[in-house]
């Protein structure tokens, strides 16, 4: 029976990226006049022992002329038609000299069974007794002994066509070659579906994955080169290659399956994506540690680098899912969970689990590209800036709450104590590890974000709090702890960060310690309209003044000692001051017995003051003299004396003017020349006293500056 068929081209050799798509001529005319059903999805495209088998006995069907239906012993002579190729022709190139063309390959049975003479020798020694054919030992895996067979067929066809025996059926010789072609596939197709399944439930064969690296370095060293004549017969398979593809794919695969059962969580929110990566990451744990311990010592013999090839691999395979991963991703948790996964979790120097399984042992790719790492700190910050405000919203929220239940502050080691500085802290502190855990550009942003979050957090507390029913003592010795505590333990932990902060917490402490001595102002001030009175002369009226000092100086105990020694300075200052002005601005004016009494009483009140606050503890010494010197004006009996306490008023306090000199002269109602040398005298004091004022000799102390004094026809009287 003649053949028809007609091969015009031969096919070019199969490149690892090709090996998946392309077929041979012989396989695209089979395929389109066979009538077989479509077979199911196969998980790999390159062609398996089925394909070949049937690609075998289709070939044979074409040869004999049946229809796909008519022969049952397809695979029978498909699998006779592979060891005819092995079988050496008992005729040489001679024997077909002037004869007809061969029908067929060697081999190939007869419609009634019978094998076909032309051109088949006898078979090659061992062949009957091992009755394997390639594609048999293919199937039982025996690679090595399947590729020497194939060798052998390549070696006897390339001698056939050497000797000419092809010369006048060239046909011959393509088919011939194509079956070649198809069995060195199925080899390959064994290889990748063997390092498929290494990972796999079924375990590691170590026995065939020595097989397979014997037969990749085998196939190497048979075809190193590509021939110089371009015969594709002997061109490199590029086994390794192949391998190495396969090895991809699988670790591919691997991660693929690795949470697909989270992938819908990741979605949702940033717990479902953490246990997702959790997933992901004990897979590939899991993986690479049998990699190392059974792949890797099963193809070190042969020299296959198997532990590179796979770290690699599932390194990429890694990245890819990351950054499908990112492109999902939303919000301030889902986008941390992905940077600390990368950076702490799978960057981990202990990622294996053992000291001696690292994921450094060659230079590897970041796992995510540096566009795509930046885009995910950008996104980031953007959410966290958001969050980081709504967290200060809450924290203000809480505050206010407490005021609204007019809870009183607790007492914490001797100190009015708020929450505040606590949630605050808390809140710098956590986000601020949380990034440095993942890179320091991210940590030295997350500070920025907070300072300024703070710094607007700031006033709007202030201005909270102050409207609020909750303002009394206790509740603004707390404030001003917060404050203070903020300043300090900030400033401290992350210098250079919160430096600009310092002026807006100072500015905060002040304005609550102005809040807190207004307090004190309203309930004293009453008790000041009682001074230089005839009832003052004869009745002690300072005692309930200094009464309500104490009481106040009593939470100035619980609050920072720095804020607390302010605070009693200020209110030292501010009582001597009011006691002056009502000295300057008598409501009764005295004469005589009345004035010297007067004076007396002034002493005794200025020690009274003195010895209260110095009890206390305020260091504000230089206000001690104010007082004493004008009650030494006022009840001094030589004259010319009173020159000598000016000396002492304007010395120790720079800042009184000439108003407040005349108001304390016309207190003693002096004639009008005396009036005028002492007023000239004092003049040129407070000249001295102004030059050394600028020099800053006056230290920043201020008393009479702020005491009014009104113009009134005594002290007309005393300028006349």
């Amino acid at each position: 029976m003649s053949l028809s068929p007609t091969v015009t081209s031969w096919p070019e050799p199969h490149s690892p990226e090709e090996s998946d798509k392309l077929q041979t001529p012989e396989q695209d005319t089979q395929q389109a006049s066979s009538g077989d059903v479509p077979s199911t999805h196969r998980e790999d495209t390159r062609p398996g022992l089925g394909t070949l088998r049937r690609a075998f006995s289709r070939a044979s069907r074409r040869a004999l002329g049946q229809a796909p239906g008519e022969d049952t012993g397809l695979l029978r002579r498909s699998s006779h038609f592979l060891r005819s190729l092995r079988r050496p022709r008992d005729d040489g190139p001679a024997a077909h000299q002037g004869g007809p063309a061969p029908e067929g390959p060697p081999g190939v049975t007869d419609g009634g069974g019978r094998p076909s003479t032309t051109g088949v020798g006898p078979e090659e020694p061992g062949q009957e007794e091992e009755g394997k054919s390639v594609a048999d030992l293919i199937t039982e895996r025996q690679l090595l002994a399947a590729f020497e067979q194939l060798r052998q067929l390549e070696t006897r066809l390339l001698a056939q066509k050497a000797s000419g025996t092809f010369e006048q059926d060239p046909t011959g010789f393509a088919r011939r070659a194509m079956d070649v072609c198809l069995l060195y596939d199925g080899l390959a197709a064994e290889i990748r579906a063997i390092v498929r399944e290494t990972l796999g439930p079924g375990g590691v064969d170590a026995a065939a994955l020595a097989e397979l690296a014997r037969v990749v370095r085998a196939e190497e060293e048979a075809h190193p080169v590509p021939p110089a004549d371009g015969d594709f017969l002997l061109t490199p398979r590029r086994w390794r290659r192949h391998w190495e593809d396969a090895v991809t794919r699988s670790a591919q695969e691997r991660v693929r399956q690795a949470g697909a059962g989270d992938a819908a969580g990741a979605a949702e929110g940033a717990s479902g994506l953490a246990r997702l990566l959790a997933e992901l990451g004990g897979s590939v744990r899991r993986d690479l540690r049998q990699v190392r311990l059974q792949v890797q010592p099963a193809y070190s013999a042969a020299g296959l680098p198997a532990w590179e090839a796979y770290l690699r691999a599932f390194h990429g395979a890694v990245a890819q899912r990351l950054q499908e991963l990112a492109r999902d991703a939303r919000g301030c948790e889902q986008l941390y969970v992905l940077l600390d996964w990368t950076a702490n979790v799978y960057g981990s120097p202990d990622f294996l689990g053992a000291p001696d399984l690292t994921l450094s042992t060659e230079p590897l790719p970041p796992l995510l590209a540096p566009s795509v790492w930046a885009r995910l700190e950008s996104d980031y910050t953007s959410f966290l800036e958001t969050k980081i405000t709504s967290c200060f919203d809450g924290i203000l929220q809480l505050e206010q709450s407490r005021w609204v239940a007019a809870e009183a502050p607790d007492v914490l080691q001797g100190l009015y104590h708020t929450p505040l500085s606590i949630d605050i802290h808390m809140l710098v502190a956590e986000h601020v590890k949380a990034a440095g855990a993942i890179s320091a550009e991210l940590e030295a942003t997350t500070l920025r974000i907070c300072a300024r979050a703070l710094g607007l957090f700031l006033p709007r507390f202030e201005k909270a709090f102050l409207q609020s029913e909750a303002v009394s003592e206790p509740h603004l010795g707390a404030s001003i702890n917060a404050c203070e505590e903020l300043r300090t333990s900030l400033l401290a932990r992350f210098p250079g960060t919160f430096e600009e902060l310092e002026k807006p917490l100072v500015a905060a402490v002040c304005v609550f310690q102005k809040r807190l001595l207004q307090g004190l102002q309203y309930d004293v001030q009453p008790l000041f309209r009682v001074l230089c009175t005839k009832a003052w002369l004869t009745h002690d009226v300072l005692q309930p003044l200094m009464d309500k000092v104490v009481a106040f100086a009593h939470h100035l105990e619980h609050v920072a000692p720095l804020r607390a020694q302010e605070t009693l300075q200020e209110a030292h200052r501010y009582v001597v001051r009011e006691y002056l002005a009502q000295v300057l601005r008598p409501r009764e004016r005295f004469r005589g017995v009345d004035r010297v009494t007067g004076s007396q009483k002034m002493g005794l009140d200025a020690q009274a003051i003195g010895n209260t606050f110095q009890g206390l503890g305020s260091e504000a010494t230089w206000l001690g003299q104010a007082i004493p010197c004008v009650a030494d004006i006022l009840g001094e009996t030589y004259k010319d004396d009173i020159g000598r306490h000016l000396e002492t008023l304007i010395g120790s306090y720079p800042d009184i003017r000439r108003d407040h000199v005349l108001a304390i002269l016309a207190l003693r109602r002096l004639g009008r020349r005396r009036n005028q040398r002492l007023l000239q005298h004092a003049q040129s004091l407070l000249r001295a006293a102004a030059k050394a004022e600028g020099s800053g000799a006056a230290g920043g102390r201020v008393l009479f500056e702020e005491i009014q004094v009104p113009t009134s026809v005594d002290l007309l009287i005393t300028c006349i």
